[in-house]
């Protein structure tokens, strides 16, 4: 028989999962996912989450409670009868209480290789920290921070070229596969759990915006990766002397380069700039208030040259 689910999630990452649980003839009986906040043009119209927008594109109902924490919440969730519910990127903590109130529990799908990169920022923190490969994983949930047991993981290599949106963007279909594979073997009782190891364990903090300056006096991979794994959001970003004053400007792309020269340093006209050890060419910047733009886009309208230099 087909499962009763609950499925709970907000951002697009989880909407591959939600569509795939669908179309695999589990019965969503509700979707839970955060309140929509205000957005659009000038910030006063409320957007609804990508998780609602699908969902109601299915017919599903959708609820999006401001806690989980009450009597009312433990009781309205409960009477779903669920057989399990399924979180993707939900972005609250469940209590003891829900995370008991399924019959057969809650499942996680987790974008690392867990215990790796346990938190808010798994995609992020692979690519920063120079990771070869990361992937997704399903996960029985407890009451600590992505520490239950796992049932069943996807791999997928990191590749220097890859920035944190195509991860994200490969790893999303590829979990709702992964979790539609594990809700079948959830239903025929075939579903086997193995407890986290203890070596390896990291955690990713959530990313902070002061982390985005970029630092030329590093070798250009750690540059490179740093770069990619903040792009698009929030973006690593410099200051160039533009127009006679300096500007902040993210960059979302780059490629190793040969070259050589002080960290910072424009070292051709193709945005080629020196880092401690080897160099970075960009392929693709964003000025502030601009959309983003390809390298050679950008120098048309404005030339950068030595001996400019970055900060």
């Amino acid at each position: 028989m087909p499962l009763r689910l609950i499925f709970m999630g907000t951002p697009m990452f989880a909407v591959p999962t939600l569509r795939a649980l669908r179309d695999a003839g589990h019965e969503i009986v509700a979707v839970y996912t955060r309140t929509a906040k205000p957005g659009g043009r000038r910030g006063l119209e409320l957007q609804p989450t990508p998780i609602e927008l699908a969902a109601r594109g299915l017919g599903l109902p959708v609820l999006t409670p401001s806690t989980l924490k009450t009597p009312e919440a433990l009781d309205e969730f409960r009477a779903y009868h669920a057989d399990a519910a399924v979180v993707v990127a939900y972005g609250m903590i469940l209590p003891k209480p829900i995370l008991e109130s399924t019959r057969l529990g809650c499942f996680n799908l987790h974008a690392s290789l867990l215990p790796r990169w346990r938190g808010a920022a798994p995609i992020n923190r692979a690519i920063m920290a120079g990771d070869a490969e990361t992937g997704v994983m399903v996960m029985k949930m407890d009451a600590g921070l992505d520490t239950g047991d796992v049932a069943m993981a996807e791999r997928l290599a990191i590749t220097d070229a890859m920035t944190a949106s195509d991860l994200h963007d490969a790893l999303a279909p590829l979990g709702g596969e992964l979790m539609a594979r594990a809700m079948s073997a959830l239903e025929r009782g075939a579903l086997q759990l193995t407890p986290q190891g203890n070596e390896g364990v990291t955690y990713a903090a959530k990313i902070d915006k002061a982390e985005a300056h970029i630092e030329w006096n590093r070798a250009a991979r750690e540059v490179l990766r740093h770069i990619h794994g903040l792009s698009p959001f929030p973006g690593a970003w410099c200051e160039m002397l533009l127009e006679g004053t300096p500007q902040r400007v993210k960059i979302l792309r780059c490629e190793s380069s040969p070259g050589s020269g002080q960290p910072g340093s424009v070292l051709d006209d193709r945005l080629t700039i020196a880092c401690t050890q080897g160099a970075v060419r960009i392929l693709e910047l964003q000025r502030a208030g601009k959309q983003p733009m390809k390298a050679e886009e950008f120098l048309r309208g404005t030339p950068l040259k030595p001996p400019a230099r970055l900060s």
